[in-house]
């Protein structure tokens, strides 16, 4: 899978590095970054970006098809 974060659509409330902490974390700017997607599995993964209350996350599967949003 693939995940994209829209930096500039981020208001970092962490959300996603709750979730998912090994895939996401928060840098010095209180964004999100993105660590190891492929260290969750696709339903946490989901959860992480579905979680972000302004939609800055995106994922894709492996075919390049966006699942969210």
């Amino acid at each position: 899978m693939k995940v994209e974060v829209d930096r500039d659509l981020c208001i970092g409330l962490g959300n996603c590095a709750a979730i998912a902490p090994t895939a996401f974390d928060l840098d010095d700017d209180a964004k999100a970054v993105i660590l190891d997607p492929s260290s969750v599995d696709e339903q946490t993964l989901l959860a992480a970006a579905q979680s972000c209350a302004v939609k800055a996350i995106t994922v894709y599967n492996d075919q390049g098809k966006r699942l969210y949003p």
